[in-house]
């Protein structure tokens, strides 16, 4: 023991680093609480059975990841350290590549970042040049422009790049499309919505549609119908595998909301 006492403190660093990478790539894929936990008691206290934990997951599961899927593995902790950025030092960094290299995806990605910090109006002037050049018809483009102006409350031009869309492209497109639309419609008080509301909810790829009419319904007055939809909204809920009801949880909860508010 005494031999290895000048390399303790190095050991002790290797550890911790290794309980912070093992943390990362643990929430990212997704593991059990238990690792996510111990992992992260090691990361930021470097107990004894925190850093045991981070050489055990370490051999068992980053090592067999490296080994199984190292490009994989090695992407996953990649967003995971990205994740860690503070959200104006990956905006700022998202802009650097967009001048590298103008793209769509880098574009979308500025614009992303942007309108979670709250920037509406950055992400949408972001997306501007898109909606004039080769990918004016894009349905990322156009959705994703639309949210923007219905967070900035241009419900009108929302409603037109909404209107230009492929509802062929896919079932989750047509959903989302259709629902943002109906929403631009009704904030306008225009008597369309309520039918775009049931069209979006023809094929539903999720129980967003549903949820808002319910709100809508209950907004023009129309408690009974907003009843009837809210409990097969719960119907669907309790019958629903774990895996729809975390994937649903939003809408799920706004609908038990909305029960309340009719009781």
């Amino acid at each position: 023991m005494d031999a290895l006492a000048p390399y303790l403190p190095l050991i002790y660093t290797i550890l911790r680093g290794l309980a912070l990478i093992g943390l990362i790539h643990a929430i990212v894929t997704r593991q059990q609480v238990y690792w996510i936990v111990m992992l992260l008691f090691g990361a930021l206290f470097g107990g004894l059975f925190g850093l045991a934990f981070a050489a055990v997951y370490t051999f068992m599961v980053l090592i067999p990841a490296a080994r199984g899927g190292g490009r994989v593995a090695g992407q996953a902790v990649a967003r995971g350290v990205e994740a860690l950025k503070p959200l104006d030092t990956r905006i700022r960094e998202a802009h650097e590549r967009l001048l590298e290299s103008d793209t769509l995806q880098h574009r979308a990605d500025l614009a992303a970042l942007q309108a979670r910090a709250g920037r509406p109006d950055d992400a949408q002037a972001t997306l501007a040049p898109l909606l004039s050049g080769i990918y004016a018809d894009d349905p990322v483009v156009l959705l994703t422009s639309a949210e923007l102006d219905l967070a900035r409350s241009d419900f009108s031009a929302a409603e037109g790049k909404l209107t230009r869309v492929d509802l062929r492209t896919s079932a989750a497109t047509r959903t989302r499309t259709l629902t943002l639309l109906a929403q631009a419609q009704a904030a306008q008080g225009k008597p369309d919505a309520d039918q775009t509301y049931r069209d979006a909810i023809t094929g539903a790829t999720t129980e967003e549609p549903r949820a808002r009419y319910a709100a809508y319904l209950i907004g023009q007055g129309r408690a009974a119908d907003a009843r009837t939809l809210l409990d097969q909204i719960a119907k669907t809920e309790s019958r629903a595998t774990n895996l729809y009801k975390r994937q649903e949880r939003e809408w799920f909860q706004m609908a038990a909301g909305l029960r309340k508010e009719l009781k």
